[in-house]
């Protein structure tokens, strides 16, 4: 096999000339990893894909891990996180946007931020594509620190920022909440879904990339709390509250952002110490299957703010 890349929309390239059915060399093996250092977003389409065949290729990247809690997992391949709506789980995950339901819209954010060790990157593959919505989204944070003007560079490496995990959309500071309602069933807290109380945790405001050593910016909306001790900064309280609603803006830029429209065969691989990702939702009773395998952190980018 010869891989070839095609770019998508803004970030990420589409890797051409890969099949899921044939074994994977080492030397091929190497050439993934580096596309994936290089691009953080790969696209596979007209994939033959199995479960067993993603969890092989999802190896490739790193060791697997397993989600925290067992009623999403497969039973027959518990490496496999399964990703359903239009069935029973519709309503946890139903709200109100500007009156319409919709069942699974997910802000901006990177998977386990809230545990200061995000996992390294994950596979989502297409089983059963929705008919209407269901898009996944992907923004890339090294290209979004790069455009950054030199002064806020200088003072992102000056600070840190809090996450503090939460179940209520409503009480997340920094997502959009323009015309939102929750749900009559949805989550009030954590152990609504059988999830503990998660401590807040503390990033950089400028990530380091453990792999490549690029600077990612390191804001997401989704949790995205406060500016730790904005006066060693020199910042006023007021003032980190401004700085962090101008970098929501920032990382809401569609300059930044690749938006997958899910066909039969298709197979996403990102960096999720580099790129951020969202779910649009799909609308109530719409079918949308996907399985999803998880590459395990091995690196702690954040910390647990416990104590401090």
């Amino acid at each position: 096999m010869k891989l070839t890349v095609k770019h998508l929309d803004n970030i990420g390239v589409e890797v051409e000339g890969f099949d899921i059915t044939q074994p994977i060399s080492n030397e091929m093996q190497e050439e993934l990893r580096a596309l994936w250092n290089q691009h953080g977003v790969l696209v596979f389409r007209n994939q033959d894909i199995n479960p067993e065949r993603q969890i092989a290729f999802s190896r490739v990247f790193g060791p697997l891990e397993l989600h925290p809690l067992k009623a999403t997992r497969s039973e027959e391949y518990p490496e496999l996180f399964e990703i359903e709506s239009g069935g029973s789980k519709d309503k946890s995950m139903t709200a109100f946007y500007k009156g319409e339901a919709v069942v699974g819209r997910l802000d901006w954010h990177l998977d386990l931020h809230y545990t200061g060790k995000p996992n390294h990157g994950a596979v989502l593959t297409a089983v059963e594509v929705a008919g209407e919505g269901g898009l996944t989204g992907f923004g890339d944070l090294e290209k979004a620190y790069d455009a950054l003007d030199s002064e806020t560079k200088a003072l992102l490496d000056k600070i840190e920022v809090s996450y503090a995990f939460s179940m209520q959309r409503r009480h997340m500071r920094y997502v959009n909440l323009d015309g939102y309602e929750p749900g009559p069933h949805s989550p009030r807290k954590p152990s609504d879904v059988n999830f503990p109380d998660f401590p807040e945790s503390v990033y950089p405001a400028a990530m380091t990339h453990p792999v490549t050593g690029k600077k990612i910016l390191g804001i997401v909306e989704q949790f995205l709390d406060r500016v730790i001790t904005p006066c060693k900064a020199g910042l006023s309280n007021d003032e980190s509250i401004e700085l962090l609603e101008r970098l929501v803006a920032h990382i809401r830029d569609p300059q930044f952002h690749y938006f997958h429209q899910w066909q039969p065969g298709d197979m996403v691989l990102w960096d999720n110490w580099r790129a951020m990702h969202c779910a649009t939702g799909t609308p109530v009773g719409v079918r949308r299957r996907i399985n999803r395998t998880t590459i395990k952190g091995n690196v702690e980018l954040g910390r647990v703010l416990l104590g401090e």
